[in-house]
C-alpha cells in the first residue's frame, strides 16, 4: 500500500507541475499545441510554438525540500527518448522544414511558493 501511495503523490506532483508549466508558458508567449504526446519512442510533456519555433518541452517538478535542481533529474536516456519522440512527431506531422528546439521547465513546489524556471535549448 505504501508504494501505491508514493506513486499517487508522485503522479499528483507531476500533473500539478505540468499544469503550472502550461500556464507559465502561455504567459510567456508560447502557444500550446499538445500535452503528453505519446508514441512508441516515449513521451513529450508539452509541444508548443514560440513565434515560429516548434518547442518540445520536458517538465520536471520536485518538492522544494530537495536540494537538487529539477534539471538534474533529466538523464541522458530521457533526452534520447524525447529526441526520438520529437523526430516521430515531426515526421508524422510533416514538419521537416520547421525550426525546432528542446526546452525544459523546472519547478520546485513548496506550498503556494513555487519556483518556475524555463531553459530554452536545454539539449
Amino acid at each position: 500500500m505504501q508504494n501505491t501511495q508514493k506513486m499517487f503523490w508522485k503522479k499528483l506532483l507531476g500533473d500539478s507541475g505540468e499544469a503550472l508549466a502550461v500556464n507559465y508558458l502561455k504567459k510567456n508567449g508560447y502557444e500550446i499545441i499538445a500535452r503528453n504526446f505519446k508514441c512508441r519512442y516515449g513521451e513529450i510533456d508539452i509541444i508548443a510554438k514560440e513565434n515560429k519555433i516548434w518547442c518540445f518541452i520536458e517538465v520536471k517538478t520536485i518538492a522544494k525540500a530537495k536540494a537538487e535542481s529539477p534539471f538534474d533529474t533529466i538523464g541522458k536516456k530521457k533526452m534520447e527518448h524525447i529526441e526520438s519522440s520529437a523526430a516521430h512527431y515531426i515526421s508524422v506531422n510533416r514538419l521537416g522544414n520547421e525550426k525546432i528546439r528542446f526546452d525544459a521547465v523546472g519547478i520546485k513546489v513548496n506550498g503556494g511558493n513555487n519556483e518556475i524556471e524555463l531553459v530554452k535549448g536545454i539539449f
